[in-house]
């Protein structure tokens, strides 16, 4: 039971729109910032979810964010510059281009969750 309210917890913390609060950030502010927090949270999270639970929150966490996301970016289609500040890619380009850039810090995280395991496994 403690593994599967891990895993809601992991899901619902994956459930917020990291890539539309990137781009955001960045059209808004100009600032980066956000692609870095996107970066050090999901890692984090999928890093925590191998470690406590297993894959598959990471799996509907992951699906969960780039619907909202995209779903968010697509409601940004009428706002001035939106369209063109992203150049030479479109938004939903690089809303592609940034999900899957943001797989790779995860699948790292994995691996280390993963090596931690096998660890600990062959020291107890």
């Amino acid at each position: 039971m403690r593994k599967f309210g891990i895993g809601i917890l992991v899901v619902c913390l994956y459930s917020f729109p990291y890539v539309y609060f990137s781009m955001y950030q960045d059209f808004a502010q100009h600032l980066m910032l956000g692609y870095l927090i996107m970066i050090i949270v999901t890692s984090l999270l999928a890093f925590f979810s191998i470690f406590f639970c297993n894959i598959i929150p990471i799996l509907i966490g992951n699906i969960v964010s780039a619907i909202l996301s995209y779903t968010f970016i697509a409601g940004m289609d009428g706002v001035e510059n939106w369209d063109t500040f992203f150049k030479p890619l479109t938004p939903n380009e690089l809303f592609l281009f940034v999900s899957f850039f943001n797989l790779l810090p995860q699948l790292i995280a994995i691996a280390l969750a993963h090596r931690h395991l096998k660890k600990n496994n062959r020291h107890n």
